[in-house]
């Protein structure tokens, strides 16, 4: 059986060479990165955000930009070092614009998360932003139990994995606390639901 490391490796080797996306073109033309993931592939939480901006796409990592600032802060404030957690994207190219990713595109990428999920195997899923949310909360039967984001926030939600139960726990999108400074701190006041889980 492949180890941990040498599965993702094989995941990044797709996703580069994913022509059949829609986005693929729009890679290649602006030498953007694919942004996989990063973190410890035996993370217990697992920060899952919608599509890498534009300095994920130059860099090829996650959240390293305002919004990722934001999100260290939010996790050094429960005293989780960064790189203790795995955190990557449904979509794994960035989107022309930095636009919301398409029903094709989180139709595409979607799988390449579900494998990650697998190998991982986190205990706590924090989804970031509303599509991150409907994609997770769909992936485990949840969407009878599915609210707008401005409701969901903040909650748990039980669901069962291939590998055991897990807790889904929905919150808003950093980037989103950017532009709307009151969203900081119920994000601050979100992420202390998580100490809970802190094993």
């Amino acid at each position: 059986m492949k180890d941990k490391h040498e599965k993702m490796k094989q995941i990044r080797d797709e996703v580069v060479a994913l022509k059949e996306s829609p986005i693929y073109a729009f890679r290649v033309e602006h030498k953007n990165h694919p942004v996989i993931g990063e973190g410890s592939h035996d993370a217990h939480f697992m920060f899952v955000g919608e599509a890498p901006g534009r300095n994920e796409a130059a860099t090829g990592r996650p959240f390293c930009g305002t919004a990722g600032k934001i999100l260290d802060d939010l996790l050094a404030s429960i005293d989780i070092p960064r790189q203790d957690v795995y955190i990557t994207n449904i979509v794994k190219d960035r989107p022309p614009e930095n636009r919301d990713p398409l029903p094709s595109e989180i139709e595409i990428y979607g799988p390449f998360l579900d494998r990650q999920i697998e190998i991982i195997q986190p205990k706590v899923i924090v989804t970031l932003g509303r599509y991150s949310m409907n994609y997770i909360m769909q992936k485990f039967d949840l969407l009878f139990e599915l609210e707008p984001i401005s409701a969901a926030h903040g909650k748990t939600y039980q669901a069962k994995a291939g590998y055991g139960d897990i807790t889904i726990v929905p919150m808003y999108h950093p980037a989103a606390a950017i532009y709307t400074q009151s969203l900081k701190e119920t994000l601050k006041k979100d992420f202390q639901i998580l100490k809970s889980f802190v094993s």
